[in-house]
């Protein structure tokens, strides 16, 4: 089997899930990175979803301001809101023109909180001085910074909404401090009852409940650092969603569907290791590498994948592991993990449609002239021992013994018999014995060959060949 043969009878894959070869890292680290620019995607659409729906509000409550708020104050109010709808599309416009930095979110979500407590706090000045200034903070319009915050959580980024949860709290605090600044301001004496302080307000117009006001800061920031979490939990579950049907796809590869659902299941379904009967499979190639001399590494490889799809989707068709791909070659089992009823007779048939889909694909090829492929199939049932081996560094699912020597073998056997695929008599027997009339059926095309010396093995083995 060109560029791989058998070391000391074990073949082993990694198994979703643990630690991986260098090669496998590889291949989660790209996995990794996809992962973060589906975040990157994520948190970009939902800046996007929050724009918008800001923007509609704002336009709606714009509308809204001309039957609410006489001419020219009106005007004052709705200025205010279209630099808001700017300043979202100014986001929408960075994102678009892959423009958006890490600290684009920042400046802009302490603009709009800037922005809002200076409009709630500030008096418009085309609006007649019913009030005084400190009446601002008697309205109950810090509500809106709630809003403005619950729009963050659409950014899916926990830092950004701890900033803004944050960034409202220090602008409020600035407003709140200048207006006690102001020198008509009274102050509400400290722990003064709710009653006691809305009489007293009646009487001073320029009254500032200061308890009130850290009252509300607090509040805010304790809701913003709740929202933080909930955002961080949630991007948490996305990504730990995401690595688990990383995993069960890494697990897909190698195991029929039945199987990764258990696995998936089960937190060490592999961990014990044991000795059962299975069937071992080996296909190779046959003048692969002589002809891949000729050919440009990209027609090898289309090729190669060609070969790869219609062995992984027979050996999946039938219910058998992918164990792996060796080069031009593959090594598949059935039994394993688990052992079920119709091993023998599923490898069987799954050798048969082999044959039978490669020569009708060789018929076609033939059609347009090209090169025949030459498979070869060599297919032993016996003792496996399978099982987690390794080391906690490097961990992996191995399917190890005799029989998987000579499967390899007999593979290698169809070269000196110029025959397409090699079975011992053991699995003949196997299938026979699990479905009689079917296992009759598929070794039609088989003839007996008798038995033969294998190299390294004392003990003969008798064989069935196909032609």
């Amino acid at each position: 089997m060109a560029g791989a043969r058998i070391t000391e009878g074990a073949f082993s894959m990694n198994q979703g899930g643990l630690r991986e070869s260098p090669l496998a890292a590889g291949q989660a680290s790209g996995i990794s990175q996809r992962l973060a620019r589906s975040l990157i995607g994520e948190e970009r659409a939902g800046r996007r979803l929050a724009i918008h729906g800001r923007s509609i509000a704002f336009l709606c409550i714009l509308l809204l301001l001309f039957f609410l708020i006489p001419v020219p104050a009106v005007f004052y109010y709705q200025t205010i809101l279209a630099v808001f709808i700017i300043l979202g599309f100014v986001r929408l416009w960075l994102d678009a023109g892959q423009l958006y930095r890490w600290w684009t979110g920042y400046l802009l979500t302490a603009v709009d909180f800037a922005l809002l407590a200076y409009v709630l706090l500030y008096p418009n000045p085309f609006w007649p001085a019913e009030h005084p200034p400190q009446y601002a903070l008697r309205t109950g319009s810090f509500v809106y910074f709630y809003v403005m915050l619950a729009g963050l959580a659409f950014s899916f980024q926990p830092k950004e909404v701890l900033w803004g949860g944050l960034m409202g709290a220090l602008f409020w605090a600035l407003g709140v401090v200048y207006l006690v600044s102001l020198p008509d301001t009274v102050l509400a004496p400290s722990r003064l009852g709710v009653v006691e302080t809305m009489q007293l307000a009646s009487q001073e117009p320029t009254l500032i409940d200061i308890d009130r006001a850290i009252q509300d800061v607090g509040v805010f920031l304790i809701v913003s650092l709740v929202l933080t979490m909930v955002v961080d939990r949630s991007r948490s579950l996305v990504t730990r969603q995401a690595n688990l049907e990383r995993e069960r796809a890494n697990l897909a590869r190698h195991f029929p569907p039945a199987t990764v659902d258990r696995l998936a299941s089960e937190d060490a379904a592999l961990s014990q290791i044991r000795e059962q009967n299975g069937v071992v499979l080996f296909a190779d190639l046959v003048g692969f590498t002589t002809w891949s001399e000729e050919r440009q590494p990209a027609e090898v490889i289309a090729y190669l994948r060609n070969v790869h799809a219609r062995l992984e989707a027979a050996v999946f068709r039938h219910h058998g592991t992918l164990d792996k791909f060796i080069g031009d070659g593959m090594m598949a089992t059935f039994g394993t993990p688990e052992p079920g009823e119709r091993d023998a007779i599923d490898a069987l048939a799954c050798v048969v449609e082999i044959l039978s889909k490669f020569s009708a694909w060789n018929d076609r090829r033939a059609q347009r002239g090209a090169r025949p492929v030459r498979i070869s199939l060599g297919l032993h049932y016996g003792k496996v021992v399978v099982g987690n081996i390794g080391t906690e560094r490097r961990l992996e699912f191995a399917v190890l013994g005799d029989t998987v020597n000579v499967a390899s073998r007999l593979e290698g056997l169809t070269r000196q018999l110029s025959c397409r695929a090699v079975i011992s008599r053991a699995l003949a027997d196997a299938a026979r014995a699990e479905a009689p009339d079917k296992a009759e059926e598929l070794l039609a095309g088989f003839e007996d060959h008798g038995a033969v010396q294998l190299h390294g093995r004392s003990e003969p083995v008798e064989i069935l060949i196909a032609k």
